[in-house]
């Protein structure tokens, strides 16, 4: 992936968050590397199958959570996101929460590591 363009980081990212919008955790688990690392607020998970787990998670307490996302900015192969999350609880009451990602992504275009930060 060495010669991959800007953009197509950033599409990466897009096509990240609208998997997640849309609890597409196949998706997703094609978009992860092996070894990905995941840090939020709330936890940390390492490899693969833990992350998808905590994914799964979260899809499984909400009625519906949409990514929106604001500002993309990429580095080399580091894309940073400003995002607001719209979570629809199970009672369908809605939260709108800021939150910041560092999605780094390794030569082969997966996800190797996103840390996410609640502003």
């Amino acid at each position: 992936m060495g010669d991959m363009e800007e953009m197509d980081l950033k599409a990466r990212a897009l096509l990240y968050f609208q998997r997640f919008s849309l609890k597409d955790i196949n998706g997703l688990a094609d978009m992860f590397a092996n070894n990905i690392w995941l840090e939020d607020w709330e936890n940390e998970a390492r490899g693969k199958a833990e992350v998808l787990g905590i994914n799964q998670q979260i899809f499984d307490n909400v009625l519906n959570i949409i990514v929106s996302p604001g500002y993309l900015y990429q580095e080399d192969y580091i894309v940073t996101a400003t995002l607001l999350i719209w979570v629809y609880d199970l009672n369908n009451n809605l939260e709108i929460i800021k939150v910041c990602d560092i999605i780094e992504f390794d030569y082969d275009g997966k996800i190797k590591s996103i840390r996410a930060y609640k502003g």
